[in-house]
């Protein structure tokens, strides 16, 4: 694995974690082999680590270790976390779970510092608001007119990489509506404690009517990588928007054609009599 951008006065109980998280992603391949995550277009993924990777949130949150760890495995580069600006806020072990990981808050200064370190980084323009997924949002990508990625990589002539995940929002069902009765005051308890009403939760269940996540393969794309470079005569905003709506509709995409795949897939709920007949991408050697 490559050396990654130093972090000043760096403790100790970060140092600590940080082995503890290197050691556990070594020792993690068992259980993918076991999971059996489908995914495909690594060998996209540009050799040199300078690329921006833009992914969609699910329920799970699974979705960041999946990316770090083949990613990390397959051009031997630490994935670096753009994190939400609420998670700047946290203090004690957790903070420095998340700082081991590699993870900063978002921000244009952190981007341009991980950027000019030619560091693999990962962004979900969607943030906390696409996490908490209601009624027949899953997958949907919440990014309203953010643009602030596209201009990162624009800056840097970064290449951006989509990363479609699905699976991740198919552990739990949600069966309350963000327009309905519990919808509209869970919006409104949001808008009281955190100020914004796109994190209002939903009720969930899993297995039966118990908070048990269900059993659920996993599903990974990544993209072409997508160049910021050459904008031509249009303004500065407009090339960022154009990037930016290219990304997305890729990632739209590539989300429909895995769900698609998922539900043809006779190992979709890791049942083992059908682990051998799990879907494969395309030459892969134990197809």
């Amino acid at each position: 694995m490559t050396a990654s951008t130093p972090v000043p006065d760096e403790s100790l109980s970060v140092r600590l974690w940080r082995k503890a998280l290197s050691r556990t992603a070594d020792s993690a391949a068992p259980l993918m082999s076991l999971s059996k995550p489908y995914v495909d277009g690594l060998e996209t993924l540009p050799r040199d680590g300078r690329f921006l990777l833009v992914g969609n949130h699910t329920q799970s949150g699974v979705e960041i270790i999946l990316i770090s760890y083949y990613v990390r495995h397959a051009i031997g580069h630490r994935v670096r976390p753009l994190a939400d600006r609420r998670f700047g806020d946290m203090r004690g072990p957790q903070a420095d779970v998340f700082a081991a990981y590699g993870a900063l808050v978002g921000s244009h200064d952190n981007a341009d510092v991980l950027m000019q370190a030619d560091e693999p980084v990962l962004v979900f323009p969607g943030g906390g608001s696409e996490i908490a997924k209601f009624k027949g949002e899953e997958y949907g990508l919440r990014w309203g007119d953010r643009t602030g990625f596209a201009r990162a990589a624009i800056r840097h002539e970064y290449p951006i990489v989509t990363a479609a995940q699905v699976g991740g929002d198919d552990l739990y069902t949600s069966f309350t509506s963000r327009d309905g009765t519990w919808g509209r005051f869970s919006q409104k308890l949001a808008e009281r404690f955190s100020g914004r009403t796109d994190m209002a939760l939903p009720l969930v269940r899993g297995i039966g009517p118990t908070l048990m996540p269900r059993p659920q393969r996993m599903y990974l794309r990544f993209g072409a990588p997508i160049e910021t470079t050459g904008r031509g005569d249009i303004s500065e905003d407009e090339w960022a928007e154009t990037i930016r709506d290219r990304v997305q509709a890729q990632l739209a995409r590539d989300l429909a054609d895995l769900q698609q795949l998922r539900d043809e897939d006779p190992y979709r709920h890791l049942n083992p009599l059908a682990w051998r007949a799990a879907t494969m991408p395309p030459g892969d050697p134990v197809r």
